[in-house]
């Protein structure tokens, strides 16, 4: 019997063990992740502004799995090696397979200067992200380092759980939310000046003390919670893995999402890049890769031919603005208002309760 091991509890995923509930596969099927609650990223800034529990922006890969017919093992890799096709688990077990599908998401890139694993708190994890806000003592000052849409909406959603904290947003580009349309960074840059948020940009950074940023300019901001929202970085081991990658080290695959090397291995959101169609690191696109991942794994169990998907060149974006208040853009056109943010509220609340009814219960 074919072992399919499905490595992550990522947002495609999700669709992969809906599917297979409704067509059980002729298969042996392993869920690998670190934890049985996976978090809705759409949600994670309403998450850090206090809007929402940390469950119920959280989807609950037991039940899914149990009526995948798939085992579930929490853990982690930590080793790949495609020429044998084995895992190796944080635990230590091997695992081999003979189907791998990854979607293990990416983690913030954080620089290799001074100070900045010690004194910075990367924005996922975000329940690790909450644990170390509630560990740590009231701050006078935070910052935001990275002005990407992800910073833009952390600056905004720390500002509103801090209202009385000095709020800084940093970053080393001319300005924020870069390459995005003008009218969206307009709109983005009103409601940094209306919720009094500090912006530096053009800025490198030297050093981070636990009270404060240190610039190269000699600029000192002061800080005492840092977060990195620094763009995407994929996990250290794909680097010896013997998997193709792309030019930052994430896994390169075709249109049918699987490895560009190792047709046997598949991959999905923000892990994956696909070679001809690259897409920003987001959560809409890996859901949108959700289905046809899930219809490609279950073709290639049964020995069929597999379908080439494009993803769409344009997205809706939602940007949470702290408070009950968002920005949507799509192409050139920008709208926001407390509509805006109910219209997202109602999106990202459906999206948890399809996979996981109990959410809001919890």
């Amino acid at each position: 019997m074919t072992r399919l091991v499905l490595l992550g509890g990522g947002h495609a995923h999700l669709f992969v063990l809906e599917a297979f509930a409704r067509d059980r596969p002729d298969a042996e099927i392993l869920l690998i992740t670190p934890d049985a609650l996976t978090p809705y990223s759409g949600m994670l800034p309403g998450v850090i502004a206090g809007h929402y529990r940390h469950r119920q922006t959280c989807i609950d890969l037991r039940p899914l799995a149990a009526k995948a017919g798939c085992a579930l093992r929490l853990d982690a890799a930590v080793a790949l090696d495609a020429a044998h096709r084995q895992l190796q688990l944080a635990s230590g077990e091997i695992v081999g397979y003979d189907l791998l599908s990854i979607d293990t998401g990416s983690t913030p890139a954080i620089p290799d200067i001074p100070g900045a694993a010690q004194h910075g708190h990367p924005v996922k994890p975000v329940a690790t992200l909450l644990e170390s806000w509630r560990t740590a003592a009231p701050p006078e000052s935070v910052a935001v380092i990275g002005a990407g849409a992800a910073g833009v909406e952390i600056a905004l959603a720390l500002r509103h759980r801090a209202p009385g904290a000095r709020c800084t947003l940093i970053d080393r580009s001319a300005q924020i939310l870069d390459r995005q349309p003008e009218r969206l960074q307009r709109l983005a840059l009103n409601e940094l000046a209306r919720q009094r948020i500090d912006l530096l940009t053009g800025a490198q950074i030297a050093r981070l003390d636990p009270h404060a940023v240190l610039l190269a300019d000699g600029l000192r901001v002061a800080s005492d919670f840092a977060v990195w929202t620094t763009g995407a970085a994929p996990a250290n081991w794909l680097r010896d893995s013997g998997l193709a990658l792309d030019g930052r080290g994430f896994i390169a695959t075709d249109p049918t999402l699987q490895s560009l090397s190792h047709p046997e291995v598949f991959a999905a959101g923000d892990v994956a890049t696909m070679a001809d169609a690259p897409r920003p690191k987001s959560g809409v696109y890996a859901v949108r890769a959700g289905p046809p991942l899930a219809a490609n794994l279950l073709r290639a169990v049964r020995g069929e031919a597999l379908q080439r998907w494009q993803p769409q060149a344009r997205a809706l974006m939602i940007m949470a603005c702290g408070r009950r208040n968002a920005i949507a853009s799509r192409g050139g056109l920008c709208v926001q208002g407390d509509w805006v943010w109910r219209w997202k509220d109602r999106i990202d609340r459906a999206f948890v309760r399809r996979f996981d009814p109990r959410a809001d219960q919890d």
